[in-house]
């Protein structure tokens, strides 16, 4: 292997020679090479010592390669990975193009939680005069809002790569790249270094995608909505999942008019239907502009810098500030050499895995949102724990799937775990179903007479076994109810369970135990 320097359409290019191919220098790779929003690439951490810090088995001797595990991609699930098979004594080392943490600490779970808690702030304060306290609104300092939050994700950076170096874990700030089953090149700013590995474990994540519309260069995605210099005034968000629902509440909570475009006929397909409806109702209730059953077509950008949306019918929406489009996200495959190292993707990209996160390549495994299972940071960081506990903990383990619970952090929040209602029905029959429900105003807002922040509970019990297979809530707090039910439900609690258990009251949660009738 050895550094070359070849010419491309009249310009020199830096690059390294491996088995006779001649790879491109960096700089090349489009869409793995792409950073953030306005967040530049920057090695901010120092090479970790070689000395491997706290207890753990000796090393690994795989004299024939150089690291026992390379991670491409080091997010939730590649982080994870690397710290517990460096626990367990493995050579690790793990490359990563853009800042530590991957989409949930730069642009995704985190960030999006601070805007949460900062877009109830308006309401809250209007909220006060019914309890006593004469306030009045306050202006909003936008800068100061992005400007915490940046500072915020930069620590969560810095705490990334100690723990990294912690666990002895070598970082490589640079594009990874597949050139064998056994070995990478990465490209940095210092020029390229192949790396030959026992084990890979590819852990790059997903990538936003938007519709393929006219004019849909003129709209920003989640990358690069949380680096926004002001409010928009007027917002149109594209899409009716989770994630557009979220931001749905966070610029209204920040003042803004929100006009979200569902191509389907209702919010969050796949989740509870009712309690997505619930969610609908209040976020309607709340100022929320719908439009269901259509699409945006084109997009137009006027001299006054507004924007302007046709939407399917002819119809059209003008002076807006931001359109957003959150319709999905795609796995971030392309360009990581998996061609040239046999693994087989899927229909949409996705690497294909058995249940131990490995490919069709023995060696080579995927976790995460690259694999598109089930694309949540907590699964991921599953995934890749089991996947080091397999390969270098001697303990063979594989994710559980089922009782998942989630939140979205739609205002208010819905939380969920196990079956919806449509899926309990379909498995076990509309006969062996039982479905207990209620919906109140939330004592806070007996004084405030708030409309819009209305809660929901449901439960979906199986009627032979009394099992409870699913529980839905709409609530402020129902991000944090949802966490210990589905510690319930994967005890394998029953309806007479949660009724033998003594409420807390008054609390919201009180009602998941208290409710007695079924509503069919």
């Amino acid at each position: 292997n050895k550094m070359a320097v070849r010419s491309q359409g009249g310009q020199k290019a830096l690059g390294f020679v491996v088995g006779g191919a001649f790879l491109s220098g960096f700089g090349t790779v489009t869409a793995v090479n792409k950073t953030w929003s306005q967040s530049s690439w920057t090695p901010k951490l120092s090479r970790p010592s070689a000395k491997r810090l706290g207890t753990r088995r000796a090393p690994r001797v795989t004299a024939a390669y150089d690291v026992d595990l390379f991670v491409l991609g080091a997010g939730s699930g590649g982080v994870r990975a690397s710290r517990i098979a460096a626990g367990y004594g493995a050579r690790v080392a793990i490359a990563e193009n853009r800042d530590l943490g991957g989409t949930c600490v730069n642009v995704g779970c985190v960030p999006k939680k601070l805007m949460v808690y900062g877009a109830h702030y308006a309401s809250d304060l209007l909220d006060a005069r019914a309890y006593g306290w004469d306030t009045v609104p306050a202006p909003l300092v936008w800068p100061r809002l992005i400007e915490n939050k940046n500072r915020e994700i930069a620590r969560l950076n810095g705490i990334y790569g100690r723990l990294l170096e912690k666990a002895g874990v070598t970082i490589h700030h640079g594009t990874a790249r597949l050139t064998s089953a056994n070995s990478v090149v990465i490209e940095s700013a210092q020029g390229m270094k192949e790396i030959t590995a026992e084990k890979i474990l590819v852990a790059v994540g997903g990538w936003p995608v938007k519709p393929a519309f006219e004019g849909n260069e003129h709209t920003i995605t989640t990358n690069e909505v949380f680096y926004l210099d002001e409010c928009p005034k007027k917002v149109l968000i594209v899409g009716g999942g989770y994630i557009a629902v979220e931001f749905s509440g966070i610029f209204h909570g920040y003042g803004s008019e929100v006009i979200q475009v569902v191509r389907g006929d209702s919010l969050l397909r796949g989740f509870d239907f009712e309690t997505a409806e619930f969610l609908r109702e209040q976020m309607q209730t709340q100022g929320i502009d719908f439009r269901f059953k259509t699409e945006v077509t084109k997009v137009t950008k006027e001299p006054d810098e507004s924007l302007t949306a046709i939407l399917l019918d002819g119809s059209r929406i003008e002076k807006i500030d931001q359109i957003l489009c959150a319709t999905g996200r795609v796995p971030l495959t392309q360009n990581l050499g998996l061609e040239a190292a046999g693994v087989e993707l899927g229909k949409k990209g996705e690497i294909l895995v058995d249940e131990f996160s490995r490919t069709n390549v023995e060696n080579i495994f995927a976790v995460g949102d690259v694999t598109d299972r089930v694309n949540l940071t907590p699964v991921a960081l599953a995934e890749g724990h089991c996947f080091a506990d397999t390969e270098f903990g001697g303990k063979s383990r594989s994710p559980v799937y089922e009782d998942i619970p989630t939140a979205v952090f739609s205002q208010p929040s819905l939380g969920t775990c196990g079956l919806t209602e449509e899926e309990a029905r379909a498995k076990l029959g509309d006969d062996g179903v039982v479905i207990f429900k209620t919906a109140f105003r939330p004592m806070k807002h007996t004084l405030t007479l708030r409309e819009g922040e209305k809660t929901f509970m449901k439960l979906v019990v199986d009627r032979k076994t009394d099992v409870v297979v699913g529980c839905h809530i709409v609530e402020p707090a129902a991000g944090e109810i949802i966490q210990l039910v589905g510690v319930a439900m994967k005890a394998g609690a029953t309806k007479a369970d949660f009724d033998a258990t003594v409420g807390v009251h008054p609390t919201a949660a009180e009602e998941l135990v208290t409710m007695r009738t079924p509503s069919t």
